[in-house]
């Protein structure tokens, strides 16, 4: 069945146009009650970002589940990986993200968690999505759902965060500039450092609803590496509006990002002997990421980019860890979903343990040069199915040869074609990414006419 309402992470889109209404997420609400509630009473939680959209479509979904007889539980804002921790905690029938993860504040999107907090089967969104077609109706009054705030949701995701780690561990004696984006981890990340010793210095963590991921977080970090260099800070981390991401900075002001991330985490648990087979990465992921675990003897696998299709390669494969260069980083021994905040808990737990800097545990990775284009996309398409496109796809595989690799997708989230030149040169690299997405853009913008 063909997805009219659901992509790769959930529902999502600009606020205000279809599908992102609030007539749209009251029977989105309604529906997905209604799907939920085929096995007797039901309850689901709802957690969000801090995006000023968030309270408009919290009380439409509060509305349509209620209408169809289902119990609420709000977290209020909540990041993304908490609400999937929540939902299994609180014995929830489903988990309800308000958010749209790294987008700007005029963006927002659903997502939704099943009770075990992975992301929903095919067959409950296929319900959902049917459901959809059938004329909106509410329960008896008797049956109406009710809805109450969870006041200690914030509290029990801290301790879950610190829970990851062995109780005697201590960030004592460590300099952290944290960077929450003005997004849903304001309240808890920054409580999760100091609780574990460290001297935290915050940015972005004050959200006014509309700056959310502004010039801030993971998908910008030049702040946090200004930061880092002017108070001489031992590293920086960078979360994303929702919380699942992270990138991070050494003290010498370098970024260090989801494959570099990876690799570190892959070394600890390979060291310490809890690595699970191999890691799996995405199309995206470096390719000095695959040669670095190669020389380890570390397997590596790459799955479609978005971390769906990273967690069900995991999950087919039984590894526990995997991840993408975006900062989206499963660690499955401990999450069931992204959690940017345990992950870079387990880089500061191989920095302490090993008393080595950020910047020492990444050497031993050395990143090929990569350039990525964004050509925007005037409809779906799938540009590899034009014959123009394949043949400027040759020809820039013709120059890299064995040194490099070319990859031209749709996003999942926007709309765009991602155009990606990876090689050992950079400005060779550079070169022939800008002139293939330029005969890209020329491809589309005849395909849309």
């Amino acid at each position: 069945m063909s997805r009219r309402y659901f992509g790769t992470d959930g529902i999502r889109g600009e606020v205000g146009q279809f599908p992102i209404t609030p007539d749209f997420v009251l029977k989105l609400g309604w529906a997905a009650g209604c799907v939920f509630a085929r096995e007797g009473r039901s309850k689901i939680l709802i957690g969000k970002d801090t995006r000023i959209s968030g309270y408009m479509f919290e009380s439409a979904l509060e509305a349509g589940l209620s209408a169809a007889g289902v119990d609420v539980l709000l977290t209020g804002p909540m990041p993304t990986p908490a609400v999937a921790y929540l939902t299994r905690t609180f014995r929830a029938n489903a988990g309800i993200v308000i958010s749209a993860s790294h987008n700007v504040y005029s963006d927002n999107g659903i997502k939704f968690f099943s009770e075990d907090g992975t992301k929903l089967p095919d067959h409950i969104e296929e319900a959902i999505e049917a459901q959809m077609d059938l004329a909106m109706t509410t329960v008896p009054s008797a049956e109406l759902g009710k809805a109450r705030r969870v006041e200690d949701a914030a509290g029990r995701y801290i301790e879950y965060c610190k829970g990851t780690l062995d109780n005697r561990f201590s960030l004592k004696g460590m300099r952290v500039v944290l960077d929450c984006a003005n997004g849903a981890t304001y309240h808890v990340a920054p409580k999760v450092l100091s609780e574990l010793g460290a001297d935290v210095i915050e940015i972005a963590s004050s959200p006014d609803g509309v700056n959310i991921n502004e010039a801030c977080g993971a998908t910008d970090p030049a702040r946090l590496q200004k930061v880092v260099l002017a108070e001489k800070a031992d590293l920086g981390l960078a979360l994303d509006g929702d919380g699942d991401r992270i990138m991070m900075v050494d003290h010498q002001g370098e970024v260090v990002d989801g494959d570099e991330i990876l690799f570190i985490i892959a070394t600890a648990l390979q060291q310490q002997g809890e690595l699970e087979g191999g890691v799996v990465g995405t199309l995206m992921s470096n390719f000095g990421l695959e040669q670095a675990l190669k020389q380890l003897d570390i397997p590596f696998t790459r799955a479609k980019v978005g971390d769906r299709y990273v967690i069900e390669q995991m999950q087919q494969r039984g590894w526990v860890l995997g991840g993408e260069s975006s900062g989206h980083i499963v660690c499955a021994q401990l999450t069931t979903t992204g959690d940017g905040l345990v992950a870079a808990l387990q880089v500061l737990k191989a920095m302490v343990e090993g008393d080595r800097s950020l910047y020492d545990l990444k050497v031993g990775m050395h990143k090929m040069p990569q350039t990525m284009i964004n050509v925007a996309m005037p409809r779906k398409l799938d540009p590899m199915q034009d014959a123009d496109v394949v043949a400027a796809v040759r020809e820039v595989e013709a120059v890299l040869g064995q040194r490099g690799r070319v990859l031209l997708r749709p996003s999942g989230t926007e709309p765009v074609v991602r155009v990606m030149v990876e090689g050992e040169d950079g400005h060779e690299v550079a070169r022939l990414c800008d002139e293939l997405a330029r005969r890209v853009e020329k491809t589309l913008q005849g395909l849309a006419s």
